[in-house]
């Protein structure tokens, strides 16, 4: 049965290559990965029509995007946390096949037992990949790198756990690392505190969150973001220089935890809660750092020839940290990071490639973080290995005005609790096929069933109303699940879960 999958796997892709074959080859590929950005975090609207939390924040740099390329209204990110999502795009296997299913830390250490939370539920998170990436996986980059491509990471990695291959990007197959390393968070944004936890709380010492590589930095007023994107512009240049075709992972610390003001701009903002003005600072800045690099790509002539994607690792954080109400950061989407509702994995998605995107284009057709993998190799011209089976579609074809053909849904799989309450923030899995998406929350068996295309929301459950396309995607979620070797949790003292198909027999009793 394995290999009639990686048989069909090779086979699709090979056909999505050919049906490609006309698509012009981008010469240089940028992908732009904000930690943290949640749908509504950008003045970009990604909504069928802008709202107040877009007029909130100041991102031009992000709207010249929309207006030269294409905004995805329905961009997922593969997974509600972080790692899942980032190695889901570096791989193009979704966290359901790689059992990258939580966030990184320590090598063959288990991070769901000292940071999750504990709960009422008997379930017990299952055995997962604890280490991320490893130095042997054909990444992205190591495949660009085979290619030709200068390839180059900057800011938050959070690929492989620390003391694994995977923790430093060099192992991956990156040439050029700037900031990179096991991690998933900052110590600190200021210079002043040389990047480091202890410096932000007045003390001495070193943490495993301080940010390395940037000591030319330290002491210094500058904020993380910009020390990265200066020195990524530089790389820039360097690979201009050497006349080299370029695939850039930048990928900025922000808008992730600590939520630490860019002094600069806190008087664009003074009528927000103090938690949220300091946020939207970190937006601006971000935003600065695209425009840094969009004008360095511009005067270095590499532009023109530039696919460039802008995205997310999963929802914005709204179930802690923020200012305000709790849990209405990403409204009208639902919930926040670490939900299975949409504000969990609905993120900004912007692409822009000369001569294939349409220009100030809008699609509701949804995608998802792993894609991003052959299609941007395919974008370049460069080959997938014929082993390496794919959860992720070639979406070039769709980015030049063709159909996307997808041939199985969305899925997502996280079976484990995050380290917070909130709606949705529990063990599950889901699908999405055309505007249904099925939840399957893992604890107590509940179904849940939502038209994402006219509730975005999620606010009227559909799972009694339309029980055969409960039964429906129940059936292709369990099939999913299978056909990817999904890891379910185990119940304490022994016992067996629930399954999907099971959980939605009990419902209908």
């Amino acid at each position: 049965m394995l290999r009639s999958f990686l048989m069909l796997s090779l086979l699709l892709s090979t056909q999505a290559l050919a049906q490609n074959s006309d698509v012009p080859k981008a010469r240089h590929v940028v992908l732009f990965l904000v930690d943290d950005l949640g749908w509504q975090d950008t003045s970009v609207p990604h909504h069928t029509e802008k709202t107040p939390l877009n007029e909130r924040y100041r991102t031009p740099h992000a709207e010249r995007l929309a207006e030269e390329g294409l905004v995805l209204r329905h961009g997922y990110a593969s997974s509600p946390v972080c790692t899942p999502t980032r190695t889901a795009i570096h791989s193009g296997q979704s966290p359901a096949r790689s059992h990258i299913t939580y966030w990184t830390l320590y090598a063959d250490q288990d991070q769901t037992t000292p940071w999750a939370r504990k709960d009422a539920s008997s379930l017990v998170a299952p055995a997962w990949d604890v280490n991320g990436l490893d130095q042997s996986d054909p990444t992205l980059a190591r495949l660009f790198s085979d290619a030709g491509f200068r390839t180059v990471h900057a800011g938050k990695a959070h690929l492989g756990a620390i003391g694994s291959s995977g923790a430093d990007p060099l192992n991956l197959g990156f040439d050029v690392n700037i900031a990179g390393h096991g991690p998933g968070g900052p110590g600190s944004y200021y210079g002043q505190h040389d990047f480091r936890a202890n410096g932000r709380r007045g003390k001495p010492g070193k943490s495993v969150w301080d940010v390395p590589g940037l000591e030319a930095y330290h002491q210094k007023d500058v904020y993380l973001t910009e020390a990265i994107v200066e020195e990524t512009c530089g790389a820039v240049r360097q690979a201009a220089k050497d006349d080299k075709r370029l695939f850039l992972s930048f990928a900025p610390y922000a808008v992730h935890a600590p939520i630490m003001p860019n002094k600069k701009y806190l008087e664009h903002y003074p009528d927000l809660d103090p938690k949220e003005a300091a946020y939207a600072t970190m937006v601006e800045t971000v935003d600065h750092a695209l425009g840094a690099l969009l004008s360095t790509l511009e005067d270095e002539g590499m532009l023109k020839d530039t696919l460039f994607v802008y995205t997310s690792d999963n929802g914005g954080l709204s179930a802690h940290g923020r200012g305000g109400e709790r849990h209405v950061h990403n409204a009208p989407l639902r919930s926040g990071k670490g939900s299975a509702y949409e504000g969990g994995v609905r993120v900004p998605w912007i692409v822009r490639w000369p001569g294939v995107v349409a220009k100030g284009t809008t699609s509701d057709v949804p995608v998802i973080s792993h894609d991003l993998y052959p299609s941007l190799l395919a974008a370049a011209g460069v080959s997938v290995p014929k082993d390496h089976v794919l959860d992720g579609v070639n979406l070039t074809p769709f980015w030049q005005g063709g159909e996307l053909d997808r041939e199985h849904p969305l899925v997502w799989h996280m079976p484990h609790f995050w380290g917070v309450h909130g709606p949705g923030v529990q063990p599950y899995s889901a699908l999405r096929q055309g505007s249904l998406k099925l939840l399957f929350f893992q604890g107590d068996g509940r179904i849940e069933l939502y038209d994402v295309a006219q509730d975005p929301g999620e606010t009227q459950d559909l799972a009694s109303e339309r029980p055969a396309d409960a039964r429906r995607l129940a059936q292709l979620l369990a099939a999913e699940l299978l056909r990817r070797k999904a890891q379910a949790p185990r119940i304490k003292g022994g016992g067996q879960p629930l399954g999907v198909m099971a959980a939605l027999n009990e419902m209908q009793r």
